[in-house]
């Protein structure tokens, strides 16, 4: 799994790369359906807007977004959205293939 983070008009501190590392162990287990996991943190006027772009293995690909006054807090939040949206591909593609053997 390809993961990259990237600031704008924000420096990626050490301590925000260090919250991220620590919520991307809790998706360990998707590292073989999810080929890009990508990420973007803007500092806004009222706090941040913290953005992920997840290329899956089966070519599909999904942008969540979140907008937050505190950036951890934003973070946490996509985590949650970006663990939801997985579980919820998996089980789409789960359920294609069994139909497929039918």
């Amino acid at each position: 799994m390809n993961i990259e983070i990237k600031g704008v008009h924000y420096d990626v501190s050490k301590n925000t790369k260090e919250h991220m590392e620590k919520k991307l162990k809790k998706l360990e287990y998707t590292k073989d359906i999810i080929i890009d996991l990508l990420f973007t943190i803007t500092r806004v006027k009222n706090g941040y807007t913290v953005e992920s772009n997840i290329n899956f293995r089966w070519g599909v690909r999904v942008h969540l977004k979140v907008e937050s006054f505190e950036l951890f807090e934003g973070i946490d939040k996509l985590f949650e959205k970006i663990e939801h949206k997985v579980t919820k591909e998996k089980e789409k593609v789960q359920h294609h293939n069994k139909r497929q053997h039918i």
